[in-house]
């Protein structure tokens, strides 16, 4: 029997409530890169008060890297995760949990406990996040899924005291890498498709959080160090050598799907970015967004 299916049973004796993957998309309709929020609607929740964040979070300060996909997250996450008080597990794709409670008696109980759907799902997420914390001995977790950025308002509601990293990197770089990545499948006018509405809502995030640290791929790639420290200025935490030698990594270390798994992250270090393109190669539907993190004028 499966670990979903033994923990479902013991919570719907306990408590009758279950938990279930989040639906997928009707079969024939094909997959993107980006989640359609139309068929995600957002469960109902409430955003904790500061008094109340003892009782309501385990979790205390959370990092989110809000990124697109193929913007190096994987490399900024190694990279944190090498810091002795920085735990970056591999992405955990909150977004993609629900809790369900199966019949009228747990809707009311819950309901009873002002607990909403949304809201049982938040300490789902709290749990399952400081779970991996504690195990890790460490004192802060970061947590670098790219669909975060999709519920970049939920997660501050949820964690009221959470900071995010906006890590940027140039949209044509993204696009091509993301075509390249495999180009039978992902032509380069999909890849562009697939990656426009992932950096406009890195950019409408990013515009949201005036507190929020932003970084760019190609300046980690450049100089590390000192991008580095300048994370680690606004983390709290002192800069650790260890993070421009994060160590190579195995099979077993970078899991498909939960993260860049190609060769030059397993290299353990940090590696030359590509040349910037030219600004007459950038796609159409990228310039705004080009212009705006200033690749271009």
């Amino acid at each position: 029997m499966s670990l979903a299916r033994n923990l479902n049973r013991a919570l719907t004796v306990t408590t009758g409530l279950q938990v279930r993957r989040a639906p997928q998309r009707a079969r024939g309709k094909k997959a993107s890169a980006a989640p359609d929020a139309a068929e995600r609607p957002v469960p109902a929740y409430r955003c904790p008060s500061a008094e109340e964040l003892a009782t309501e979070r385990l979790l205390r300060q959370p990092v989110f890297i809000i990124s697109s996909i193929r913007s190096g997250s994987t490399l900024l996450r190694m990279m944190l995760g090498a810091h002795p008080r920085l735990h970056a597990p591999h992405e955990l794709h909150l977004g993609r949990m629900e809790v369900v409670c199966t019949n009228w008696f747990s809707q009311r109980a819950m309901g009873t406990l002002g607990l909403d759907r949304g809201d049982l799902e938040h300490l789902l997420w709290d749990r399952v996040m400081h779970r991996e914390l504690t195990r890790s001995g460490k004192d802060f977790v970061v947590e670098k899924t790219p669909a975060n950025v999709y519920m970049f308002q939920r997660l501050r509601d949820c964690w009221p005291d959470a900071r995010f990293v906006f890590l940027l990197r140039h949209p044509e770089s993204i696009a091509r890498s993301w075509h390249e990545s495999d180009p039978v499948k992902r032509p380069y006018d999909k890849a562009v498709g697939d990656v426009l509405p992932y950096v406009r809502a890195v950019e409408e995030a990013r515009a949201a959080d005036a507190d929020g640290f932003t970084v760019r791929y190609e300046d980690i790639t450049a100089d590390p160090e000192r991008e580095m420290r300048r994370l680690c200025a606004f983390l709290g935490v002192d800069y650790d050598p260890a993070m421009l030698d994060y160590g190579r990594k195995s099979d077993g270390e970078l899991v498909r799907g939960l993260g860049d798994w190609r060769d030059n992250i397993r290299t353990g270090t940090v590696q030359p970015g590509r040349a910037l393109p030219a600004e007459e190669e950038i796609a159409g539907p990228l310039r705004p967004v080009s212009a705006a993190w200033g690749y271009t004028s």
